[in-house]
């Protein structure tokens, strides 16, 4: 499987990075064991996942994502040499002064999630939401002093704008410090907005790698919800009222039309049309049930026609 880079960090990956924020949520730790074991046995290599996941679940106080990573990693001998780990720090653990990205949360959340990886070092940090009462330079500051620890091999960043990331870009450059080497943007076919035009433009002109989060848009491009009745398929079914609308149903019709022509299910499809854009270095899936994964793993071997490809553009727009 041909890797692709992990913009300037020197790290390549291959083209599908796993969703960990289904495990301690929607996934238990055995469901979750078998879901790694088949994505690394597919040759995938890149997962993700964040302090916060999944505090919302009642009884869950965040770390539980990392936790179940963490066990799986050391039940199984060797495999920490197959993977990349994302994780990110920022959101708000609704404990007294975890979150955020001042310098004392960012060296102390770092370390906490080291332990419930049980790793030595982060592949991948990312800053998860911007903080206006934190400098950039503070921030940046601090990931430089892990990096230097050797608890964090490179930073990302997810949910900023073009200028706010472009700032941070300016300020790496002029004091020193690490750059963000990876945009972590909601982005699919039905979700455009935010990442095109010019947060997109200067990932492609800074040589910034970019994995989607919402890559298949909490399952509506799947096409397992259809219409109302379908909403209790899943607890993220609740939110799938925002995507009925006319441009809904075009960007579906287009995805079943795609996916019957090469004999694939409108995930993989949808998957695919991200691995093809610009700037994108994979998109982020989770799945809880294995032949769900079966599913985005063939995403990874799909190659659409200009013509496939024209048509999603259209139907998302």
């Amino acid at each position: 499987m041909q890797k692709r880079p992990l913009g300037r960090s020197g790290m390549t990956i291959a083209p599908l990075v796993f969703g960990g924020n289904v495990f301690g949520w929607t996934a238990d730790e055995a469901t979750s064991f078998r879901l790694l074991d088949a994505f690394v046995d597919h040759g995938f290599d890149a997962i993700d996942t964040a302090d916060v996941y999944s505090s919302w679940v009642p009884g869950n106080k965040g770390g539980e994502s990392e936790s179940v990573i963490g066990n799986w990693l050391k039940a199984r001998p060797g495999v920490r040499e197959k993977v990349k780990i994302f994780t990110k720090v920022g959101s708000d653990l609704g404990q007294p002064g975890k979150k955020g990205l001042s310098e004392r949360w960012i060296l102390q959340a770092a370390d906490e999630s080291l332990a419930r990886l049980g790793i030595e070092t982060i592949d991948l940090y990312f800053s998860h939401w911007p903080d206006a009462a934190v400098s950039q330079e503070e921030t940046l500051g601090a990931y430089a002093k892990l990096i230097a620890a050797g608890k964090v091999r490179a930073v990302g960043v997810s949910n900023v704008d073009a200028n706010q990331l472009g700032e941070a870009l300016r300020i790496s450059a002029e004091k020193g410090l690490p750059r963000y080497e990876v945009l972590q943007p909601e982005y699919n076919l039905y979700a455009r907005s935010t990442f095109e035009g010019a947060l997109q433009q200067l990932c492609v002109a800074e040589d910034i790698g970019v994995v989607t989060y919402f890559s298949l848009a909490s399952g509506f491009l799947t096409g397992k919800y259809r219409s109302e009745a379908d909403f209790g398929k899943s607890p993220r079914g609740g939110g799938m009222g925002d995507y009925f609308n006319d441009r809904g149903r075009a960007v579906l019709a287009a995805l079943d039309a795609v996916a019957a022509s090469h004999n694939a299910t409108p995930a993989a499809v949808a998957l695919a049309w991200l691995m093809a854009q610009p700037g994108v270095t994979a998109p982020i899936a989770s799945a809880t049930r294995l032949d769900q994964f079966e599913s985005l793993a063939r995403a990874a071997e799909l190659v659409l026609s200009p013509e496939d490809l024209a048509r999603l553009d259209q139907s998302g727009r």
